[in-house]
């Protein structure tokens, strides 16, 4: 299988990504699809797509003011591809698409992905008592 990352909103398979977010992750489960659309309306939106089938595999947004603070989110790749070198591609492309904006910061949260992303420079804060987190609902 042969895969290409873009950062196109109008490629992003908006029902595709809901099921994926809404049933099969820890972080969004239960997500209102209104929700998850005006989530993707706000935000960057970056993809990989199987070549053959032009199917959307993998997705992921970024929250950002475009200067300075990058957040990136809802990242998921569909399990039928995991192990195919689609995580990579995904951070990967984001990193080069943001890196132009000369960001001073990106952030993230993961409870099982720490080894992917520290491949790209994503560390543990120095100093963790400095991030302050509001749950809201």
């Amino acid at each position: 299988m042969t895969f290409t990352f873009a950062q196109d909103d109008t490629r992003i398979d908006r029902a595709r990504v809901h099921a994926w977010l809404s049933e099969k992750s820890y972080w969004a489960a239960g997500r209102p699809r209104p929700k998850q659309d005006a989530a993707i309306d706000g935000s960057r939106n970056y993809g990989v797509w199987d070549d053959a089938s032009r199917v959307q595999v993998a997705y992921a947004r970024v929250v950002t003011d475009g200067v300075t603070f990058a957040w990136l989110c809802d990242v998921f790749v569909d399990e039928a591809v995991r192990g195919q070198g689609v995580g990579k591609m995904l951070v990967e492309g984001i990193i080069a698409d943001l890196q132009p904006l000369g960001l001073s910061r990106m952030l993230l949260a993961t409870a099982d992905a720490h080894g992917l992303y520290a491949q790209y420079g994503f560390e543990n804060p120095d100093d963790p008592r400095r991030y302050m987190v509001r749950t809201m609902s």
